[in-house]
Formats: C-alpha cells, sequence, structure tokens
C-alpha cells in the first residue's frame, strides 16, 4: 500500500536548523498526493561577514549535512533535496561530482537535487545563458557563486549581494529588498535573473518580477522543488510561483 497522504511522492528536505524559509516554501508548491518531510543541519547563527565565518558556517553545515540526510531517509522517500546553497558552489564545478555522489551515498542511492543541478536544469530549458545573479551573502560568499557560474559556462552578467551577516539573517531579507535588488541588476542583455541562497523567500516576488520584466526570475527554492519534481515523474504545472513550474 502506498504513503496514505504521499502517495505519489514523499520528498525529503534537508535544510539548515536556521532556516525558516524553504519549508514554508515548498510546502506552498506541493501538488496533491505529495508530501515533503524536512530534516534539519544543526549549525550555530554564525557570523559570514568575513572569511574565517563564512568557513565556520561551511564547516557546520559539512559536518551536519550527512547526519541530517540519515535522519530524513527513515522515513524512505522517493528523493532528497538538499536545501543549502553554499556547500554548492563554495568547492567549484569540478568537486560538485564528488560532492553529489557523496550526497546520494548518504541518502541510500536515492536521487539528490541540489542547487547547482537544478539551476542548470533551469536554466537550460529556459534557454538563457547570459545571466544576472542575486545572493544574500556578504562578498565573502558571492565570489564563490560567480566563480561557479562563469566555471559553468555562463555568461555573469552582474552580481549583486544582499549582504546578510549571519544564516539566521538571511531570512530578513524583504520583498522590497527583492525588488530593488532584481530591478538593479536587470539590463536588456540579460536574459534571465538567478536567485540563491534557500533561506531567502522569494518564490511569489520571482513570480511577480517575470511579469514586469518579461523575462525568466528563477527562485532557487523553485528550481530545487521543479527539479525534483520533474526527476521523480511529478509534471503537474503549479501556477504562482512563476513560468519554470507553471509551464515546464
Amino acid at each position: 500500500m502506498p504513503d496514505s497522504l504521499g502517495p505519489r511522492l514523499k520528498v525529503g528536505v534537508v535544510v539548515p536548523s536556521t532556516n525558516t524559509s524553504a519549508q514554508p516554501e515548498l510546502d506552498a508548491m506541493r501538488p496533491d498526493g505529495v508530501t515533503n518531510q524536512i530534516g534539519r543541519m544543526i549549525i550555530d547563527d554564525d557570523s559570514m561577514v568575513d572569511q574565517p565565518g563564512f568557513e565556520r558556517v561551511m564547516h557546520g553545515i559539512r559536518e551536519s549535512t550527512h547526519p541530517a540526510i540519515r535522519g530524513v531517509v527513515g522515513c524512505d522517500p522517493g528523493c532528497v533535496i538538499i536545501g543549502v546553497s553554499p556547500e554548492s558552489y563554495w568547492e567549484g564545478t569540478e568537486s560538485h561530482a564528488r560532492v553529489l555522489g557523496s550526497m546520494r551515498e548518504a541518502a541510500g542511492g536515492r536521487p539528490v537535487t541540489m542547487s547547482p543541478d537544478a539551476i542548470n536544469a533551469a536554466l537550460a530549458v529556459l534557454e538563457a545563458r547570459r545571466i544576472a545573479v542575486i545572493t544574500p551573502y556578504p562578498p565573502v560568499g558571492d565570489d564563490p557563486v560567480s566563480r561557479f557560474f562563469t566555471g559553468s559556462g555562463y555568461d555573469l552578467l552582474g552580481v549583486r549581494g544582499l549582504g546578510a551577516p549571519s544564516p539566521l539573517l538571511i531570512s530578513h531579507v524583504s520583498e522590497t529588498d527583492l525588488r530593488d535588488a532584481v530591478k538593479e541588476i536587470d539590463g536588456a542583455d540579460v536574459e534571465a535573473i538567478v536567485q540563491v541562497g534557500t533561506n531567502v523567500a522569494m518564490a511569489r516576488l520571482a513570480a511577480a518580477a517575470e511579469f514586469w520584466l518579461g523575462k525568466p526570475v528563477v527562485s532557487n527554492n523553485v528550481a530545487l522543488y521543479w527539479h525534483a519534481l520533474r526527476q521523480n515523474g511529478i509534471t503537474d504545472r503549479v501556477r504562482g510561483f512563476g513560468s519554470l513550474l507553471a509551464e515546464h
């Protein structure tokens, strides 16, 4: 017999203990017959404004990700979303396959979705290579994100970091801040705007921005959930969160 509430798919999601945005956004996008099962990586709310502080945050994520994955797979999900961005970009494109492989191993061989895979897949279907990127980080966090996208072959036309000083305070980035960042970073040559950082609540604002810009605006959480659903046979079109989930 299938799971009574999630007969179509159970999605395991692991997020940092400081993250208050990913769970409500993913639940809002959930199709009927799909459930999201949340596990938390226990990390401290350290300062990220300098290299040592950012490294402490990264160390906490690395130490707690595999235990969080092992905790969530106890409910036997069909796939696992890794709901944290810095680890996905910090070591560069050349190490991503190794990092992804270790996550899959911790997940018992289940499909795993990480931000680089989801965003790359999203930009492919949206046919966008000339991009601008919004991050929640100070400059120390923006640099690895920039290197990842340029190393992946994108024409990176701009990066706008919002300077959140700690992981918890990323969730305090307002829709007004995001609106202003979108307007600042957009340009005639930009084919798509990408937002990274799973503790940024941008799913609905991204959909609104697409309407007034007339181009794709990819929210990190939307891309993660879209990729996980599509990779696991769930093709429902969900409206209200942008063209990616509504049309692809």
